[in-house]
């Protein structure tokens, strides 16, 4: 874990703008048409609605997407009572928070004021700004009573994230737990060490789940909570036990099932943790320093299934696994208030999350092959994907059954799809992509079969409809592996290329090679030994029809596959090179960029193929291609060099393909800045057209263009390297593509080979 320095925090405070967030406008604001719609005369028109229908508030304003996280200061993080405006740097952090995760607008709102009635009419009288309230670091036992009073009396979801928030990813954890220790929750004895507005919140809902209290000891700063103890608060009595034979947490620790420390560090001793029950779950939540370390309660008992609140450890019960989602989907259904139902619902969801298999992006993460539930993995991570989609519609579809929500949803699969393109996940693009190739489902053959990323790639394929997978490799490994990421292999097929049951395959794509390039050096020896290579071997597979399409390029070298495909499948009739573009699709639209693989420093006759190529490719996705030859100088300025061999390619291209808008060569900006473009240079064919193509005059320079768009990129997605110009639906990955990145590499791959067959079809 990076340490984190004071120097290093006031320096991340300070640096460009002070503070965390800013407002964006959402609409146009550039002509004076744009300000009077925006404000006077025009809005008045969403004014008068509203009036006349309070619920369209939601329909004209920002107000169904708007959070307030509200605090007075007494309770700030590990700080306490710090007051209203030192804990405006963490409220900030919660609003940044709300908004890199879920989407959701959020305000920080601190309020001075220590007077709870004071506290909660201020908030009443901001409350119609927001669609939910989200109270946070307000000290017990105060914010109970704030949070119940604004529930009763406001229409919009109130939740006080410290309670609740913790309540909730804490018992999905401890239902997890439970399930690898192989304990049930009914029968569990559970220690709690604090009584705090956390502590209390998540006993309940471990309650909720069917806990029992009289097999639960709360204690406070004075020990044990029993029912014999005089000035206890009405929370404190719900958890007060009638036992007389415990009075410290040494005492009620003996034979315990669960220890869940919301207090301080260090009070849980390894002896302590000794005398725990057979494999002991023990929640070490105090921040920064849990009741004990990781590393004491591991040597105290090697059984133990440990969690904390810090990020440097397993299982870490971190709050952004809620609070963003549980928001999100209150706020999607307009709902009234998140009741018991939503945050119940929130729990099952969270714990169920982490009993499925772990998304690529997940490991990469955390730098582990994978991960697995069990004792190091029953939580899932904050950077898991899936959250946004299973935990915000568990919430809205508790919100609906609970009769909360004003706004139902009705169309479940496209509220899944806007909650991914939401969060950059999936692009609309992406959803038409996969809509297509499921109609027509291809045998698509996977060179590295037993490449985990490969292999989980194939099977998401499969499972989403449009692949027929074919995995290149020793099956056994194959089959090891995918017991490993609990991965369905039933509909792929298996192929051990250099297995003797091939070897007829072999001794006949080998002919058929060999006869295909028997004047370029190939003869029956060199094509026999050629098909025991799985480029060689896949790519044949294709040529002949045994597969439709061929995946490849995980770890193997590009120059050799390359080859290899210029030997099998062979370049398209009518051109000398091809290419590879990569589409990146962001809220600004798809633009594809070219040359970004195969052509290292092309000359001028590859870039007349690539500029030709990129244009079907573009036409390939449907749409039509606006293209810039992008160099370092504009229109002629730079006469020598690669810049003049630009030139001479869009002459030719302007020449041959009059219809075509394709200008240049240019610099990226003018091709990029319509109104800058066509302002300096009036003239240009691409004249009043955004451009959507851009072709480099060097591999390197589109390698790093579209690398630049895809790192800088905070929404969209960038999909490719997508093929053009050969034969086949032969297509690559590279080493760093994620499983992610090979599905739709797959889902490419497919409408290629639909296209070449309904092509072929309509040919013969």
């Amino acid at each position: 874990m990076v340490k984190i320095t004071k120097e290093a925090a006031l320096r991340y405070h300070t640096m460009g703008k002070p503070g965390k967030i800013e407002i964006v406008p959402t609409k146009p604001y550039r002509t004076q048409t744009d300000l009077s719609l925006a404000y006077s005369p025009g809005v008045a028109e969403p004014c008068l609605e509203i009036q006349n229908e309070a619920h369209d508030v939601y329909k004209y304003t920002n107000k169904g997407n708007l959070v307030a996280v509200i605090s007075n200061g007494t309770a700030v993080l590990g700080l306490g009572d710090i007051g209203a405006m030192a804990g405006k740097p963490v409220m900030e952090g919660k609003s940044l928070l709300f908004k890199i995760y879920a989407g959701v607008d959020a305000f920080d709102i601190e309020v001075d004021e220590k007077d709870p009635e004071k506290f909660i009419q201020a908030v009443k009288a901001i409350a119609p700004t927001f669609g939910g309230i989200n109270l946070e670091d307000i000290k017990a036992p105060e914010c109970f009573e704030i949070e119940r009073r604004l529930k009763e009396e406001l229409d919009i979801p109130v939740m006080h994230d410290d309670q609740h928030g913790t309540a909730i990813i804490s018992c999905a954890g401890l239902l997890n737990a439970l399930i690898v220790a192989n304990k049930k929750i009914e029968e569990v004895k559970i220690v709690v060490n604090g009584a705090g507005a956390s502590a209390i919140s998540c006993t309940r809902l471990y309650c909720a789940f069917g806990a029992r209290k009289e097999n639960i000891i709360m204690l406070d700063s004075k020990g044990v909570i029993t029912d014999d103890r005089a000035n206890l608060t009405e929370q404190k009595k719900e958890f007060a036990t009638s036992r007389r034979d415990v009075h410290t947490l040494a005492e009620a620790i003996q034979g315990a099932d669960v220890f869940v420390g919301l207090s301080k560090g260090n009070v849980l001793s390894k002896d302590m943790v000794r005398t725990m029950a057979e494999r002991p779950i023990v929640f070490a939540l105090a921040n920064p320093q849990p009741e004990i370390t990781y590393e004491d309660a591991i040597e105290a008992r090697p059984d133990v299934l440990m969690s904390t609140g810090r990020t440097d450890y397993p299982n870490q019960i971190n709050n952004v696994l809620g609070f963003p989602y549980i928001f999100r989907g209150a706020l999607d259904t307009a709902a009234r208030a998140i009741n018991e139902e939503m945050k119940m619902a929130a729990v099952r969801a969270i714990a169920e999350l982490a009993r499925r298999p772990v998304p690529d992006i997940v490991n990469r993460a955390y730098q582990v092959r994978h991960l697995t539930f069990g004792p190091g993995y029953f939580i899932p991570k904050p950077v898991d994907p899936r959250l946004i989609t299973e935990v915000s519609m568990a919430v809205a579809k508790a919100a609906m059954d609970s009769g909360v929500a004003r706004t139902p949803i009705t169309d479940w699969k496209a509220y899944r799809q806007r909650l991914r393109e939401l969060m950059g996940q999936e692009t609309k693009f992406t959803q038409n992509l996969f809509e297509t190739v499921r109609l027509h489902p291809k045998r698509v053959v996977f060179a590295e079969g037993s490449h985990p990323k490969m292999l989980q790639a194939a099977v998401q394929a499969k499972e989403e409809g449009f692949c027929h997978p074919v995995l290149l490799g020793n099956e056994e490994e194959i089959k090891r592996i995918a017991d490993e990421l609990e991965l369905n292999l039933d509909g792929c097929e298996l192929v051990n290329l250099r297995d003797n049951s091939e070897s007829e395959r072999r001794l006949r794509y080998a002919k058929i090679l060999a006869q295909k390039r028997e004047r370029e050096g190939f003869n029956l020896e060199v094509a026999r030994d050629k098909m025991f290579e799985r480029n060689y071997f896949g790519m044949m597979m294709v040529e002949t029809g045994d597969a439709d399409a061929f995946i490849t390029g995980l770890y193997t070298r590009y120059a050799g596959t390359i080859q290899a495909a210029k030997e099998v499948i062979g370049i398209r009739p009518g051109y000398e090179h091809f290419g590879a573009l990569h589409l990146v699709s962001s809220k600004n639209g798809i633009c594809f960029f070219g040359d970004t693989l195969i052509n290292r420093d092309p000359d001028e006759h590859a870039l007349y193929d690539l500029a030709r190529l990129a244009a079907s490719g573009v036409r390939f996705f449907n749409r039509t291609p606006a293209m810039a030859m992008i160099s370092y100088s504009n229109f002629g300025s730079d006469e020598d060099g690669k810049p003049a061999v630009v030139h001479r390619v869009v002459e030719r291209m302007q020449k041959e393909y009059p219809e075509l808008a394709i200008d240049g060569e240019m610099q990226v900006n003018f091709a990029l800045d319509r109104e800058l473009r066509d302002e300096k240079y009036p003239f240009t064919r691409l004249k009043d057209q955004d451009v959507n193509t851009l072709i480099f005059q060097s591999l390197s320079a589109a390698n790093a263009a579209y690398k630049i768009a895809k790192s800088m990129a905070d929404e969209g997605e960038v999909i490719g390297p997508i093929q053009i110009g050969l034969n086949k639906a032969i297509h690559f990955t590279d080493f760093e593509a994620d499983v992610r990145d090979i599905v739709n590499v797959t889902a490419i791959a497919v409408l290629d080979a639909t296209v070449q067959a309904h092509y072929n079809t309509s040919e013969g």
